[in-house]
């Protein structure tokens, strides 16, 4: 199995920051700079390093790419530690070293229905996907979350598609999640694809039912990632086929049954 991806699009860019927004609270952060001369498939990423950073804090942070337009480059971040918090007290005008587009993307026909399976950030790819998808009506989202609803762009999603979102506050609350998430692939797993993103426990549970039920699924790994080159190994993944692949360079979209989690 090559999983090896030729992208000669990628690179780096320095680009501007134009405004920072939150969503909710400060705790969830939209980040729009300046449109780079790329384009993406959704699913794809980049490493993004504050031009103001000398040697602390030293690694970029990755984060899909949650939509691009004409006008901007938008990434939706969660504040969990010291370089998000960073991030989210640039200044419009700052400088931000982009690289990418990195990685491989979700696959699939405009014709076809898909059930997309999102948690808490894992929403971020779907943004972008679900906006330019010139038949929203053939998309189905499941959304898990654990912050109100309005720290996400929910809200931002094309009203003719079908959406649903569920908030977990309390392990009951996570077991009710649970049964709805698997009744949903058995469901969908002969009508089309299903495509999903978010931590791993959400990730592992989706494969288990993806397999059990014989479902084309495709999984988004957030494997932490230092240098999105592919030279520090801090991202790899395992492959049925007993490979060990970078997922910052070779994935991070996986077919549910080439993976272990």
């Amino acid at each position: 199995m090559n999983h090896k991806i030729e992208n000669k699009k990628q690179r780096c860019q320095s680009l501007k920051v134009q405004t920072i927004t939150y969503s909710g609270t400060r705790d969830f952060v939209h980040v729009y700079l300046d449109p780079p001369i790329w384009d993406y498939v959704p699913g794809q990423f980049v490493m993004f390093r504050p031009g103001s950073w000398s040697n602390d804090p030293v690694w970029p942070r990755p984060f899909s790419i949650c939509e691009k337009t004409d006008d901007a480059l938008r990434l939706f971040i969660q504040v969990v530690g010291r370089g998000t918090k960073l991030i989210s007290c640039l200044r419009p005008g700052e400088d931000v070293d982009i690289w990418g587009p990195l990685g491989n993307g979700f696959s699939l026909k405009n014709d076809e229905s898909v059930l997309i399976l999102a948690g808490g950030m894992g929403i971020a790819p779907f943004v972008g996907l679900c906006k330019t998808h010139k038949n929203p009506g053939n998309i189905n989202l499941l959304f898990g979350h654990r912050a109100p609803l309005s720290s996400y762009p929910y809200d931002e999603l094309p009203e003719n598609m079908s959406k649903e979102a569920m908030q977990q506050k309390s392990m009951e609350d996570l077991n009710e999640f649970q049964l709805v998430l698997k009744q949903k692939i058995q469901d969908f797993a002969s009508k089309g694809r299903i495509l999903a993103c978010g931590p791993s426990s959400f990730l592992r549970a989706i494969q288990k039912y993806c397999l059990e039920y014989k479902a084309d699924a495709w999984l988004s790994l957030e494997n932490k990632m230092a240098c999105g080159v592919g030279a520090c190994l801090g991202c790899v993944a395992r492959t049925t086929d007993d490979e060990y692949v970078q997922t910052c360079t070779c994935v991070p979209v996986f077919s549910a049954d080439k993976v272990f989690l």
